[in-house]
């Protein structure tokens, strides 16, 4: 429905050792529904402008609260289910997600179902045009890939290797998986990201057009990025 880039993690130091310099200690887990207040700003900050544009309807109903909705019912994209967390001690410092071509079909109908039930029928159908627009920027995984979304890292600890180690964990995740094609796609306005991706070994496959805009939001171009593991 919309597979949101990740745009959050800022331009990192470095992987463990930029971590150890800053003397942060952050570990991976499963998301669990608790992580809703922490996780959903997170997640939402990977791609405001696109959320706004699909999921905010005029006459109520904001992108915030739809993917509060759907994270803490847990299932599809935006579900509880499909997330890792970074944690320092107790709190919620990072959140991402990888996923792979098989999930399209389950992904689609609970967000087919999330959207009515969250907006209504009448709102709810043309959040799901909007939705399918934004597939022509932004596709959905296919095939054997994994693909990276929803990735952020708390403000104030961008740029001290957070981003990197997230990256490093849902790769991981992948080969241990049996998975060799990693991707993601990455807004052509945040060019920090990018290199961020590009020092994780991801390089720029194509590049996609949008005129897609609304009184909400805009979706901007964007790049798909493949890390192919060795």
């Amino acid at each position: 429905m919309l597979h949101a880039h990740g745009v959050s993690l800022g331009c990192d130091m470095g992987d463990a050792a930029g971590m150890a310099r800053a003397g942060l200690q952050v570990q991976f887990r499963r998301a669990t529904p608790g992580d809703a207040e922490a996780a959903v700003p997170l997640i939402y900050s990977s791609g405001p402008d696109a959320f706004d544009y699909v999921f905010m309807a005029r006459d109520g109903g904001d992108a915030l609260g739809f993917l509060q909705h759907c994270f803490v019912d847990g299932a599809g994209e935006f579900g509880w289910r499909n997330h890792w967390v970074g944690v320092i001690g107790d709190r919620v410092v990072a959140v991402g997600a990888g996923y792979g071509g098989e999930t399209k079909w389950p992904f689609t109908l609970a967000a087919a179902r999330q959207i009515i039930g969250h907006y209504g029928l009448r709102r709810g159908m043309g959040v799901i045009a909007r939705g399918l627009r934004v597939e022509s920027v932004i596709r959905p995984p296919d095939g054997d890939m994994i693909y990276l979304a929803h990735l952020a890292v708390l403000p104030e600890l961008r740029g001290r290797g957070v981003g990197q180690a997230l990256i490093d964990h849902l790769i991981g995740r992948a080969r241990a998986a049996g998975r060799r094609r990693i991707t993601l796609d990455v807004a052509t306005s945040n060019p920090r990201a990018e290199a961020l991706y590009q020092r994780a070994g991801f390089r720029v496959t194509v590049e996609r057009k949008s005129c897609l805009a609304n009184e909400s939001g805009r979706v901007a171009e964007h790049r798909r990025m493949e890390h192919v593991l060795d």
